[in-house]
């Protein structure tokens, strides 16, 4: 894998740079030094966290704690980032080096965490004690804001450890069409048997619309590729403000296909989604849905779906807004790799998998939304050789994609196995630009979809597509009578609302110094719209 394969999503993911099991060993093995005490430094510190030894060089240099030697000895394994790379202490990640501002810290800082579990109770019934020892009301922990005074009640707020989580799966209490789960994911809806449930496809895609990437999505879906019902296949846009035409997204909505928000500013610092407040992914989610129901003249409250960028999940604090603004579904927690894929579920009931990627923030509550879960694919060139190769959720990711007769088997592979188990949804998830990287992608792309749609059972579908299926479970024997699927935009005729629109060249003061054209078939706003003015209208917040 060449070390920088792995820059992708806008996020350096340290475990990219480590080429092999052996390069691991070789390092592992090099010598740490006498004068350093493992079992010390090791003592209550997690298994995956990095740190420093010394502050000292050129901060390219951490260590973890290792106890899977066979003799049980605690070690310190080694790791170095690539050249030109620093260690993010703070991110624990590798990252350029001008990004990096703590290579002054030895460590992430500790934090002083609730006593949550003893032997006797500390703490009267309805209260749990803080790392001080106080004792407060159990609502307060995990709430968002601290109420010990060590601030303990919000250093441990994890899926697993939130004292106020969601309940495990109850399939007397959860059913549908309203909440659907299942204890590890895998539980078909309806109890279907396997071979009469549709194998549901998604193609998604990630960002702008604009003239980079229509004559793409035209090519993809250009009308005469139909579902076993009769009806055009469909796809979901994830669609991010910046650089977007807003007539080309009002031509895709005309057309029948999903449109749902990737937020306003996509800002590329991480952190900020990851810690975002409510009132921040109210302004990003709301607001940009707001702009497209204005601009690409979305009447029919259809955008209900939202992807958060760089897959960083905001937490409860990201599912509080969706609740509250009428969000339907999230689609960006991603499942890890396993033998039987996930099919997606609400969030009432704890969710039934690992917090995997997403810098572990995914929400812990109880929430009237579905996740949209994006299980891993496999990548590997050969599934029947069990090679140690981590999966990806989008496929851009999946670094070692280098050619179409690779990307052609990753297709097939994972349709198999999704189709050969319990036929959970198979989701494709693009950023344009990848397909349009290599002719032969997109070329691979189109064969695979019309290999598909040759099969009886198999569905390319919207998002909200998958759902309404699944609230309403129908084998195959019915489902070209399925109504939900045969709405008024089944087969769409007809030339586009209007073939002119408005180029508002338009500024902002949120964007100083910059103006940019906004493509739309309405009336051209005030200002470019953005975070604190999404109508483009006026400010109605002062800075």
């Amino acid at each position: 894998m060449a070390r920088h394969a792995c820059l992708c999503l806008g996020v350096l993911v340290l475990a990219c740079y480590v080429s092999s099991e052996t390069r691991v060993k070789r390092q592992e093995d090099d010598p740490i030094g006498d004068d350093v005490n493992a079992e010390q430094l090791c003592e209550g510190r997690p298994a995956d966290e990095y740190f420093r030894l010394t502050t000292e060089g050129d901060c390219r240099d951490v260590v973890r704690c290792d106890q899977g030697s066979e003799n049980g000895v605690t070690r310190l394994a080694s790791v170095r980032c690539p050249v030109g790379l620093a260690f993010d202490i703070d991110r624990q990640t590798c990252d350029w080096k001008t990004n990096v501002k703590n290579c002054d810290k030895i460590e992430k800082p500790r934090k002083v965490l609730p006593i949550l579990k003893t032997d006797e109770p500390i703490c009267p019934e309805g209260k749990l004690a803080c790392g001080s020892g106080d004792c407060i009301e159990k609502e307060l922990f995990c709430n968002g804001k601290p109420d010990c005074k060590d601030e303990s009640d919000e250093n441990a707020c994890t899926v697993d450890v939130d004292p106020n989580r969601a309940p495990d799966c109850d399939p007397n209490q959860c059913t549908l069409p309203d909440c659907f789960c299942s204890a590890d994911g895998t539980r078909i809806p309806g109890g279907i048997e396997p071979n009469q449930v549709p194998q549901m496809i998604t193609i998604t895609f990630n960002g702008a619309v604009n003239v980079d990437n229509i004559d793409l999505y035209e090519q993809i879906f250009n009308g005469n590729r139909h579902n076993p019902n009769g009806c055009q296949i469909r796809g979901t846009f994830f669609v991010s403000h910046k650089y977007t035409n807003y007539a080309a997204v009002q031509e895709l909505h005309r057309k029948g296909h999903e449109i749902a928000v990737f937020s306003i500013t996509h800002k590329d610092d991480p952190q900020y989604w990851t810690s975002g407040s409510y009132d921040d992914w109210l302004a990003e989610m709301a607001g940009a849905r707001l702009i497209l129901e204005r601009f690409a003249n979305i009447t029919d409250a259809s955008i209900i779906g939202v992807r958060a960028p760089y897959l960083r999940v905001g937490g409860n604090k990201q599912f509080e807004m969706m609740a509250d603004q009428y969000f339907v579904y999230d689609a960006s927690i991603t499942a890890p790799l396993g033998r039987v894929p996930i099919w997606p579920y609400t969030l009432y009931f704890r969710m039934p998998h690992k917090c995997n990627g997403n810098a572990h923030n995914c929400p812990s509550r109880s929430h009237p939304v579905w996740e949209m879960v994006m299980n891993e694919l496999d990548r590997r060139d050969d599934p029947t050789f069990d090679e140690s190769l981590p999966g990806c959720h989008v496929v851009d990711s999946c670094s070692n994609i280098q050619t179409g007769e690779q990307f052609a088997r990753l297709l097939r592979h994972n349709f198999n196995r999704h189709y050969t188990t319990n036929r959970a949804p198979l989701g494709l998830h693009f950023h344009a630009s990848w397909l349009k990287s290599k002719k032969e992608f997109r070329d691979e792309l189109i064969k695979f979809i019309e290999e598909m749609l040759e099969k009886n059972d198999v569905y390319f579908t919207s998002l909200i597509q998958v759902i309404q299926w699944m609230q309403n479970p129908t084998e195959l024997s019915s489902l070209r009578d399925f109504q939900e699927w045969k709405q008024e935009k089944c087969d769409v005729k007809g030339q586009p609302f209007c073939s002119l629109p408005n180029a508002c060249p338009l500024t902002t003061r949120e964007l100083p110094g910059e103006t940019l054209r906004l493509f739309t078939c309405m009336e051209c706003p005030n200002n470019y719209p953005w975070i604190l003015d999404p109508t483009g209208e006026g400010f109605t917040v002062k800075k």
